[in-house]
């Protein structure tokens, strides 16, 4: 059933009022919001993604979402301009006060009402009984990140593959990856010290000292990442020092993601990406996620680590709450890491619902995704 106008209920899960909105075969040409004062960002937030997309906005205040008159009033008042029925309630947001207020003045008017399944991404017709509708998969990136209160998303061009070069790179240091991981923060750190305008840092220790670490190095230096001479290694350009910073896992952890988006139905996917929010009353807060991507209709959040640290806990609890930030109730997120977690860690990310790929588990990270996609959808 299409008709011109849906009414909606702004929440604080944005994402069940934007689907049908992208679905061609529900579409309308026109959203009423029903707006309660703690929710004003998230008007501003949808009505910048609707306009866009050609259609038309009207906002209406609820002074209070838990007075049930009010609410019904504003809504018969909205009912009395659609003598015709031409109207649907989308009966997934606000408070549950407002959704069933909003229910009952749509049922009195016998106008139509759905309801989004929050997990399945289906449109389910509550009145009249009609067949449930799947919705297209037409979310993306940007569209959900400013749905939860970015202001400004920065998401890098679209990059299909990694050079040839940085693929071999990653090849040896899995193939090595004990070899390898306690040496890996050495470089991190390295790569941190040449955050200068000569991109350059020494190098503290010896051949003969830390020989694995030079070895290391050289893997790097062949895949034209930096240059060794003598007890220095210098970096041609910033974006070289961010691949000797972790930045190789990253882009790993994105082919993955790209090789699978046509096999699993990913509908976008980016790394290294910023957003930046202003909450109210306070400065500027900007956040960076690694790899991102939408995958029925939900955020997938991917943060990739090269280095130990100092307490694991700390990485998940900041990784949960970016999910819950930006994600959402339905948002999903994985943790990639180059060294093995303890017991306790992931113990913790099991509580927390995060999934892992750490160590030799990410020489089959594409296997993982796609039964992480699987499991989530």
């Amino acid at each position: 059933m299409k008709l011109n106008t849906h009414l909606i209920l702004v929440s604080a899960q944005p994402i069940p009022n934007i689907t049908p909105m992208l679905d061609d075969a529900v579409k309308p040409k026109k959203v009423i919001m029903l707006v309660s004062p703690d929710m004003q960002e998230r008007a501003r937030a949808l009505e910048n993604i609707f306009k866009p997309r050609g259609i038309g906005v009207e906002s209406r205040a609820i002074a209070d979402p838990w007075d049930a008159e009010q609410v019904s009033d504003t809504v018969l008042d909205i009912l009395c301009h659609y003598p015709d029925g031409d109207i649907a309630l989308n009966a997934t947001g606000g408070t549950k006060l407002m959704s069933i207020a909003a229910c009952e003045a749509f049922r009195s008017a016998n106008a139509p009402v759905y309801y989004v399944h929050p997990r399945h991404d289906r449109l389910l017709w509550l009145s009249p009984k009609l067949p449930p509708h799947e919705l297209a998969d037409r979310l993306r990136l940007k569209d959900y990140l400013m749905a939860y209160g970015a202001d400004q998303v920065d998401i890098p061009a679209e990059t299909q593959s990694v050079p040839p070069a940085i693929q071999e790179l990653t090849r040896q240091l899995l193939a090595g990856i004990d070899r390898y991981a306690d040496e890996l923060g050495a470089l991190n750190y390295l790569a941190y010290q040449a955050n200068n305008p000569r991109l350059s840092a020494r190098i503290d220790h010896t051949r003969q000292a830390r020989p694995v670490l030079w070895e290391l190095l050289e893997l790097f230096e062949n895949a034209g990442i930096c240059r060794l001479e003598h007890r220095l290694i210098s970096f041609p350009d910033e974006p070289a020092r961010f691949i000797a910073n972790g930045g190789w896992l990253e882009m790993h952890a994105y082919a993955a993601c790209f090789q699978l988006k046509q096999k699993c139905g990913i509908q976008d996917v980016a790394c290294n990406i910023t957003i930046q929010r202003h909450p109210a009353g306070k400065t500027a807060v900007k956040n960076e996620i690694d790899v991102g991507l939408i995958h029925a209709n939900h955020l997938h959040l991917i943060e990739c680590k090269t280095k130990h640290f100092e307490k694991d806990a700390d990485m998940l609890y900041k990784l949960d709450s970016l999910r819950d930030l930006m994600g959402g109730l339905q948002g999903r997120a994985m943790l990639v890491s180059f060294n093995n977690l303890d017991k306790t860690s992931r113990a913790r990310a099991r509580e927390l619902n995060i999934a892992l790929c750490c160590h030799s588990d990410l020489k089959h990270l594409q296997q993982h995704l796609a039964n992480w996609l699987i499991a989530s959808s």
